[in-house]
């Protein structure tokens, strides 16, 4: 499902998606629509503009996360520096892309998040590792799930730093090694069934190997496990986080 302000935007979109044979775009509407439309098709992804005229994209996404069962909901941006992903991400988002995004890799994503897998274009990843959450309104009031108790907020000050760094080699300390590859793994994207595939377990050992993987970092959100993986540098093209020898913390023994 597609939900955008523009209706040339929405029928371009509709048309990269229906040129893979395994995706089925049951509707693309404004954000009046939304809801009415989730509750008559039932889709497994919803592509959410950030920002639209009538509504904002965050409210919708708020409604969106307050229905059972919750479709994955990926957020779309014209800016990798947009304050509205920090935002997105406090209220739940399943991922972010930005509109000009390859269509391969749109319909790649959109495959990815129907089944539970990381969506984050690189560059909003690293948009956020960078810091760009402190261009957030100082009087958003955080959630209970909010962003500076998985990534810290940015600050420019090296006591900041320091104290940033210090909780991100904690978190990275308490993971096993086994653990470590399961965060790189949600760092590039990978779902629980392709992280099975990739570490040569079963889809139920994959998924204790998440969970457990997301409690020691203190959230329950891919997303915000993906971001952490990325500041850690375990994801390709991502700078580590340095530890007190320079590099990352050296991870428990594999259970």
């Amino acid at each position: 499902m597609i939900v955008d302000d523009e209706e040339l935007f929405r029928t371009g979109l509709r048309m990269v998606l229906e040129t893979a044979g395994d995706v089925r775009v049951v509707e693309a509407c404004e954000a009046d629509g939304v809801l009415k439309a989730v509750a008559a098709h039932s889709p497994d992804v919803v592509l959410l503009d950030i920002r639209m005229p009538q509504r904002d994209g965050l409210a919708v996404l708020e409604d969106l996360k307050g229905r059972i069962p919750t479709p994955a909901v990926v957020m779309l941006t014209s800016f990798s520096a947009d304050a509205y992903v920090v935002r997105a991400l406090r209220a739940g988002a399943d991922g972010f892309l930005l509109k000009d995004s390859d269509p391969d890799d749109l319909i790649r994503s959109v495959r990815a998040a129907a089944v539970g897998g990381v969506v984050l274009s690189p560059s909003i990843a690293a948009a956020v590792v960078e810091g760009y959450a402190s261009t957030l309104d100082a009087r958003t009031p955080p959630g209970p799930d909010a962003l500076e108790r998985d990534l810290p907020r940015h600050d420019t000050s090296r006591a900041a730093q320091r104290t940033a760094s210090g909780e991100l080699r904690e978190r990275l300390a308490r993971l096993t090694a086994r653990e470590h590859e399961v965060l790189a793994l949600l760092g590039n994207g990978l779902s629980n069934p392709e992280i099975a595939e990739r570490l040569a377990i079963t889809p139920g050992t994959a998924k204790e190997h998440v969970s457990a993987t997301l409690a020691k970092l203190g959230t329950d959100n891919r997303v915000r496990a993906a971001v952490i993986a990325y500041q850690a540098g375990l994801v390709g093209g991502s700078r580590p986080a340095p530890g007190r020898d320079g590099g990352l913390p050296t991870p428990e023994p594999a259970r």
